[in-house]
Formats: structure tokens, C-alpha cells, sequence
């Protein structure tokens, strides 16, 4: 993917701010989900009240926020970021998740967080790789939120098969002892930031670390979502 500073990324035409990195037409494209659980996400009656799954077996977080589904533009966009090495399209998606943490601020009260934590990526992973997507999008929204950021919070301890070749059982076996937290989170209001969450098994693995340890509340923000 090309583009030109100071135009968007997906419509090449001149952005009223360029930090920006997408047009408010184009942004116009990602509508805040709708009809979507509060906690897991998935499709539900009510967007304020927990779904059945939930009620049943609540995740090990308050509530997930996200984008959009995993569907084309943004699919693409985030597939340029991870794998085709365009880390400059961190800071436009970071931008569209932060307007849907703000959308659920004002809609549903959300409430504020202590610090920011990002999904790790094991050093081999990242050095190959060049950065951490996860940590470069949680990096901007924590400046954008004036809230804390720590780039090493959790540590993945263990390199394992890539997550996205593995079915939902595979997945949670193939985290067992895979992260480690490093910083007290005893009675903290923590978000963990992903780019996507499947399974959620990644993020359900980190929160129960994290509320082992004390952690008070968790909320999980990522750009998409996918059943």
C-alpha cells in the first residue's frame, strides 16, 4: 500500500489534519457496532446488558471495545500493518479505535482506566516482525487519553504457533504459561489493547494473570472483533 502524507490512506484525498491518517468520509465507513454484547462482543438483543454466554460464563473482563468486524477496509488496513510492514498505519487505526472508546464514554458511561497494557508479541516474533502492532497502537491511544503506558507490562515468556493457524481449543492450549506480568496491578483499572480479537483466548489469558494478581476491573479495546 502507498500513500501520500497528508491524504488519506484509503481515498487519497488531502485530510483536514493530516495526523489523521483517514478522512472523516472514510471514517464514516467504520459506524460504532451495534446490537453487540457489552462483554463478549457477539451479537445480542441488547447493546447495554450482558448476553446469555455471559450471564452464564462472564469473561475475565468488564467489557471489549472495537471498530468494526473483521471485513475489508479494515481488514486490509490491518493486514498491511502487521504483515506487510506499514507501521505508519499505526497512528490512523489507533484514531478509530480511540473514537470508539469515546463513542462508549458518552453512550454507555464507560468508565476511565488506571493504564494501558498491549498484547505482546515474543521478542523473535518482534524482532522479525520490526515492531509490535498491538504496542504501537496502544502507545498513541495512551497519549491521545492522557493515561499511563507501559510498552513491557506483560511479557510472552514462550514463542508459540501463531494463533490466527489454530482452532479455538488449539489456541488455548498454545498459551499455557505463555505470558508473565511484570508491574504491580494490584486495585488497578486496566485496558488490554489488541488489533484483533477471535477466540479471545489471548486476551482471556492475560486478564486472568492480571486479576490473579489484583488487577480491579478490565476492559479489552481492539480494532476488530471476529466469530
Amino acid at each position: 500500500m502507498l500513500t501520500i502524507p497528508g491524504r488519506c490512506w484509503l481515498c487519497h484525498l488531502s485530510l483536514a489534519c493530516p495526523s489523521w491518517g483517514i478522512c472523516s468520509r472514510c471514517t464514516a465507513l467504520f459506524p460504532p457496532p451495534s446490537s453487540v454484547c457489552p462483554q463478549c462482543g457477539s451479537p445480542a438483543l441488547s447493546e447495554r446488558l450482558s448476553c446469555g454466554r455471559c450471564l452464564l460464563k462472564p469473561p475475565l473482563w468488564e467489557r471489549i471495545i472495537y471498530v468494526a468486524d473483521y471485513h475489508p477496509p479494515l481488514r486490509s488496513l490491518i493486514h498491511d500493518l502487521k504483515f506487510n510492514g506499514i507501521p505508519a498505519l499505526a497512528p490512523a487505526l489507533a484514531r478509530l479505535l480511540l473514537l470508539s472508546i469515546l463513542h462508549s464514554r458518552r453512550e454507555h458511561q464507560l468508565a476511565l482506566v488506571d493504564i494501558i497494557l498491549s498484547v505482546p508479541l515474543h521478542h523473535r516474533r518482534a524482532l522479525r516482525r520490526g515492531y509490535n502492532q498491538s504496542a504501537l497502537i496502544a502507545n498513541s491511544l495512551a497519549r491521545w487519553l492522557d493515561c499511563r503506558y507501559v510498552n513491557k507490562a506483560v511479557r510472552r515468556i514462550q514463542a508459540r504457533s501463531a494463533q490466527h493457524q489454530l482452532s479455538a481449543r488449539q489456541r488455548q492450549l498454545n498459551l499455557k504459561d505463555a505470558f508473565r506480568v511484570e508491574i504491580p496491578v494490584a486495585g488497578l483499572h486496566i485496558a488490554i489493547v489488541d488489533d484483533v480479537v477471535t477466540t479471545g483466548s489471548t486476551v482471556a489469558e492475560i486478564a486472568r494473570l492480571l486479576k490473579k494478581q489484583g488487577a480491579a476491573t478490565i476492559q479489552v479495546w481492539c480494532l476488530c472483533r471476529t466469530l
